[in-house]
Formats: structure tokens, C-alpha cells, sequence
């Protein structure tokens, strides 16, 4: 990291249109990420980056290297939560004061790290087997630190998949039917608040469930630890004989949607005959619910159907989950109907954090760069879960980057302090300082992880 000395002097630009108007340039005291600041507030409340440190694995040798791994970690993370999805950026983002404080109180003094030094710590430091394996885990005890402020009663898990579309010859892209492109096919575990559970890149043409095991066995095994009740839901590619058991076995209630068969739809012919007369506005819903054994199951399982008559169609609309719930077939649909919220979950981690910006060409270093993505859109949606005002909760992770990250601000330098001039726009003083102070509260809770 270099020394943070005065930019070079060149002449203004100067737009035709207006010759009174002059364009300067000056990267190292103007951000356009101002916002990232309080990301960072909440990283320190928590002490997220310091609980990271302290599993990961630190090979390196000569002094001060943790503070200076702290600084790489942070750069790695923050940068992605700003959409800065490519080490290449880094050149960029090492003059910005903004990412300068964030590494650390000597960032204000120096340059952040160059392309070269992120490409080493991402590619070569952080894609050993071990360090891998802990940045996966690391995900899970950033949430346990949020449950230790705000304990849940309950953990409903999503596991879904998702594509990552490639463009050039990546090992392990492979060309997928079912997403119509050549890709990875990562799998997800979220919980009902929006928080990435586990996740783990694969390549393309594996099955949705591939590796289902490998991605819930340490979550579950996690919340056992800390006494938590839990619940599951997932579509028709994990509704497998091995998923069902093994829930079983674990006492976990789950509903997973049940593809149709011959003998389904026998089960509720009653329902399948047109309602008489005309059919109203809304749909005609039934729910009907039975007990099912397939040739591959070892026993029965009960099996909710639901069959909507709409408007101006033949045929109804028809769907069938199984479940070990023992409440009324109309909450198991609407129970199930919930893990909907995965696929939002996953198309904001595409949009907002960029996850599917994996173009190394090793396999295990794309791997790496999804995990950096995941913790990046977990301290995201930690902001929103927790500090947002009423009047901003609804904000997506998206907007979030766009009102509250992506803002301007001069830095100006008085003696002892750095001032960090703000443009008031999507986001004023009055809501920063509430987002700051809800931050401060969390403060109040377990003493800080051990070192």
C-alpha cells in the first residue's frame, strides 16, 4: 500500500455548451461511496471482520500482518457491497477515500490495496483448502453474532438454485438446458430473514439438489447447537426420498412441493371437474389433503393438494407438497408459498451484490469470489434487517446501493480530524444519524468476540 500524496495537476476539462463550467478531477478526495461508512459502523458494532480473522486461516509471515489482513478482507467485501465486482477495480478504489477508511484507521494515510496485491489475496492466499472452508462457515457465524442480539424463536430454511451465466472457458461452465446458457449452477440456503445461510458453487450441468447435503448438514447442525426450532422448505427438485429421511431423522417439519403423477391426480379427481355455472372473478381454490406412498418411499407422508379454478381457463391449476406439518392443508400452501422470498433473495444478490461476476478461470478461485460475494450481501441485508427506519425498511438491497452507498462526498482534512462532506439527497442528515444510532444500539449485547 502506497503513501496517499497529492494528485497531479492538470488543467480543467471544459464542456462547450457552458465555458464557465470546469471540470476537476480528484480521486483521492472526492467518493462517490460515502454511504459505505455506515456499513463499516456496523461491521465494528458487531465486530464481523474481527470474528472473520480470528478462522481464518493466516499463512503469512512478518508484522502487523493481521491488521493488514484485515484491511485486504474489508476491501474485498466492501468493494463488492459498492457493485465493485472485479479486482480490476481496485485500481481505482485504492485512491478512494471512502475505502481508504474503511481498511483501517492508516487507510486515511495510504492507498488501499492495488489489483495485483487483491488478485494474490483472493487467488492465492484465500483459495487454499482450508481458508475456502472457513469463508463458507464464516457466513453462519456472522448470523449466530445477529441472533445473539435478536434471538429467534424459530429458523425457516430455503435452499434453492440458481445459474451464473459464463462467457469464455471457465472450469467447470458447462451448458445447461434447463437455463438455456453456459454456467454455473450454485445452490443457496437463506433463512426467512433474508440472510445466506451456506452456499456452494457447482458447476453447470450438476442436478438442482447436487450437494444438498454438503450445504444443510452444517447449518442444521449449527442451529442444533443453540437450541433452535427448525423448519424447511424447498421446490420439486428436492422432493428426493434421502431429503425426506434425513429431515425426519433430524426432527425437522418441512414442506416441499411434490411433482404430479397419475395416481396424485386420482387421489383428488373429485376436485378436477369443472365448477357448474359461470365462474366467478376470483378463483375457485380447494385444498384437499391425503396420505401418499411412492414405490421409492419406505413409508407414507402426507400430501396437500391445492386446485384453483380461474377465470377464462379449462383446465384448473394444481399442485401437490409433501409434509410431516400437522396443521390445516390450506397453512401448509401458505407456509410453502413463503419460501417464494429465496428467489427474491437470489435475484438481489444478482443484482445488488453482482454474485454471478465469476470470470477467473480456476474453478476454486470462482469459488472463493462467490463466498466474498455471499458475505457481502449478508452485512448488506444485516443493515437493512436491523438499523433501517420505518420509513426505509421496504428499501431493497438494490436501492440501498443506489440512495445510500452511492453517496458523493468531498473529504476535507482539519488537524486531527477527517471531514467527510456530504451530498444530502435520497438520503438526509435526520435518517443517517437514526441508521447510526440504531447501529450504536447494537452495541449493547455479548461482549466482544474473543481474539
Amino acid at each position: 500500500m502506497g503513501c496517499a500524496t497529492g494528485e497531479a495537476k492538470e488543467p480543467p476539462l471544459r464542456p462547450i455548451f457552458d465555458r464557465r463550467i470546469k471540470l476537476e478531477f480528484h480521486g483521492a478526495r472526492i467518493t462517490s461511496d460515502g454511504g459505505l461508512l455506515a456499513y463499516r459502523e456496523l461491521d465494528d458494532a458487531l465486530g464481523l471482520t474481527d470474528m472473520a480473522l480470528t478462522k481464518v486461516l493466516d499463512g503469512r509471515r512478518g508484522k502487523n500482518t493481521r491488521h493488514k489482513l484485515g484491511g485486504l478482507f474489508r476491501q474485498s467485501v466492501f468493494g463488492r457491497l459498492a457493485g465493485y465486482e472485479d479486482v480490476n477495480d481496485a485500481e481505482r478504489l485504492a485512491r478512494d477515500p471512502a475505502m481508504r477508511a474503511i481498511i483501517g484507521r492508516e487507510g486515511l494515510d495510504c492507498f488501499a490495496a492495488s489489483s495485483s496485491q487483491m488478485g494474490r489475496f483472493e487467488t492465492e492466499w484465500l483459495a487454499t483448502d482450508a481458508n475456502l472452508e472457513t469463508l463458507a462457515d464464516v457466513l453462519g457465524v456472522w448470523i449466530d453474532r445477529i441472533h445473539d442480539r435478536k434471538p429467534p424463536r424459530d429458523i425457516i430454511l430455503d435452499i434453492d438454485s440458481s445459474e451464473s451465466p459464463t462467457h469464455g472457458q471457465q472450469e467447470g461452465s458447462v451448458w445447461n438446458g434447463h437455463f438455456g446458457c453456459t454456467c454455473y449452477h450454485p445452490l443457496f440456503v437463506f433463512n426467512q430473514f433474508g440472510d445466506l445461510e451456506r452456499c456452494r458453487l457447482r458447476p453447470g450441468n450438476v442436478h438442482s439438489a447436487e450437494n444438498w447435503r454438503l450445504v444443510l448438514e452444517p447449518v442444521i447442525a449449527r442451529y442444533r447447537e443453540r437450541g433452535v426450532a427448525l423448519y424447511f422448505r424447498a421446490d420439486a427438485a428436492f422432493a428426493k426420498p434421502e431429503v425426506y429421511e434425513f429431515l425426519e431423522a433430524e426432527g425437522i417439519q418441512y414442506a416441499m412441493r411434490l411433482p404430479a403423477n397419475q395416481v396424485l391426480q386420482r387421489r383428488i379427481g373429485y376436485l378436477l371437474t369443472r365448477p357448474v355455472g359461470r365462474p366467478p372473478k376470483q378463483p375457485i381454490v380447494s385444498y384437499a389433503s391425503f396420505h401418499y406412498q411412492a414405490a421409492g418411499w419406505t413409508r407414507a407422508r402426507r400430501v396437500v393438494a391445492k386446485v384453483e379454478w380461474h377465470q377464462g381457463e379449462l383446465y384448473p391449476r394444481v399442485g401437490f407438497i409433501v409434509t410431516n406439518l400437522s396443521r390445516p392443508a390450506k397453512r401448509v400452501v401458505k407456509f410453502y408459498n413463503g419460501r417464494g422470498t429465496a428467489e427474491q433473495h437470489i435475484k438481489e444478490g444478482k443484482n445488488a451484490i453482482r454474485w454471478t461476476r465469476l470470470s477467473c478461470h480456476a474453478f476454486r478461485h470462482n469459488a472463493v469470489r462467490l463466498q466474498l460475494h455471499a458475505l457481502a450481501y449478508n452485512l448488506a441485508n444485516f443493515l437493512r434487517t436491523l438499523a433501517l427506519p420505518q420509513e426505509v425498511e421496504h428499501w431493497s438491497l438494490t436501492t440501498l446501493r443506489e440512495k445510500l452507498v452511492k453517496i458523493g462526498a468531498r473529504i476535507v482534512r482539519h488537524g486531527r480530524y477527517v471531514v467527510f462532506q456530504w451530498a444530502e439527497v435520497a438520503v438526509p442528515r435526520a435518517l443517517f444519524a437514526e441508521i447510526l444510532r440504531r447501529i450504536d444500539g447494537l452495541r449493547c449485547g455479548p461482549p466482544p468476540f474473543p481474539a
